[in-house]
């Protein structure tokens, strides 16, 4: 079960005006690098957000999360039967080849193939068959209605024959998306080409958020976009040749309960904690700012957020009156473990709850881990607490 806590407020991408780079090059710096350049088997963040600029897709997303056209626009035949019909924009792939209905099909066929394992198959397991019409009109059969199925389409099309042929995607990607791909010199140095105006643009990943800021005002970098600790924000815009944008993002931080533990198998243990909780002061003090409270999986400007639910307010007293329900008292403390991964500002967010939840009468046992051990707990259900951001 998870608690929404927070939703990040800031979508950010910072710029630099201060360095011309004299190979005419502009940098990103990256917290990671892209993994997986094939649209057919990329999970990561970094490798998603790259394949955008290398491919086009049949659909995207509005800024209110609804399914809008992209490649193609589309009819409903009947409930499950849709009909994509093909525009102009985005028809041309890289080698000079026009991207057609046959593409689109082969794009979708390869996933649905078990026998090529990719991780996007279950989301499009309702397909029963495609058919391309002819050049312009794709034809989808779903085995069950579904009218969020548009919204499934977005793997990046590639060109059929080089499906066929077993070309290498994932490290010489080639779509039909605005940027072309040019070098991948080094791990964690990839380079793309705009394709109308031939800009080269450099991603580098830079682990480390200080490290980042400090390459970004040297001018080795030209931008940098989000995960970074709101102090090094507020830094940042005191500094002269630095150019920010910000916007509401949809990322949120979460705690996760086990269900099978018992305590947290409580009702009254949850929400006990979900009052016990001053949202307001960690986004006041540790946040900055720039994060809002979150009461459902998405924001309220979504089409699917719901706006209307009520929240949990802080409530100390509240909280001790649950845990009393649940039999816990200052003779039977609650003890709760709460496992964090071991970045420094995830420590210090863990680090505040804990000290909440200690005025509520919870003890808490807060332990941090490296990402592996850490998220191999988690999927192990090794846990009672834990904390993380999607």
């Amino acid at each position: 079960m998870l608690y929404r806590f927070l939703w990040f407020m800031i979508l950010l991408t910072i710029l630099s005006g201060c360095t011309e780079q004299p190979d005419g090059m502009l940098r990103m710096g990256l917290v990671s690098a892209p993994s997986n350049l094939d649209p057919r088997f990329a999970t990561d963040a970094a490798s998603l957000r790259i394949n955008r600029l290398l491919y086009r897709q049949l659909v995207d997303f509005d800024e209110s999360g609804k399914a809008v056209p992209s490649l193609a626009r589309w009819q409903q035949i009947n409930p499950t039967h849709y009909r994509f019909i093909l525009g102009e924009e985005g028809r041309t792939f890289h080698h000079g080849k026009p991207l057609t209905a046959k593409d689109a099909k082969a794009s979708y066929e390869f996933v649905l193939d078990s026998e090529n394992g990719s991780p996007h198959r279950s989301a499009l397991m309702l397909i029963e068959r495609i058919e391309a019409v002819d050049e312009d009109r794709l034809d989808f059969f779903l085995n069950r209605p579904d009218p969020l199925f548009p919204a499934y389409l977005v793997i990046g099309i590639l060109p059929a024959e080089l499906i066929a042929s077993g070309h290498p995607f994932s490290s010489e990607p080639l779509g039909s998306g605005p940027f072309r791909f040019k070098a991948w010199p080094e791990e964690g140095r990839l380079r793309l080409q705009r394709r109308r105006d031939d800009q080269v643009l450099e991603f580098i990943a830079v682990k480390e958020p200080t490290v980042r800021i400090l390459k970004l005002l040297r001018g080795e970098v030209d931008l940098i976009q989000n995960d970074l600790p709101p102090e090094l924000i507020g830094y940042l815009e005191s500094q002269e040749g630095i150019a920010m944008q910000r916007r509401r993002g949809s990322n949120f931080s979460y705690l996760g309960f086990n269900l099978q533990d018992h305590a947290t198998s409580l009702p009254e243990v949850r929400r006990a904690v979900a009052h016990a909780i001053d949202r307001e002061a960690i986004i006041q003090h540790l946040m900055k700012g720039m994060a809002r409270p979150a009461n459902a999986l998405f924001p309220p400007e979504h089409w699917a957020g719901a706006s209307n639910l009520t929240a949990y307010e802080h409530d100390s007293a509240k909280a001790k009156a649950l845990l009393a329900e649940a039999g816990f008292n200052k003779e039977n403390p609650l003890r709760l473990v709460y496992k964090t991964y071991s970045d420094p500002f995830r420590v210090r967010l863990a680090t505040v709850i804990q000290s909440q939840l200690a005025q509520a009468g919870i003890e808490v046992d807060l332990r941090s881990y490296d990402w592996g051990t850490f998220f191999g707990d988690i999927k192990e259900g090794n846990f009672q607490m834990y904390s993380l951001a999607w």
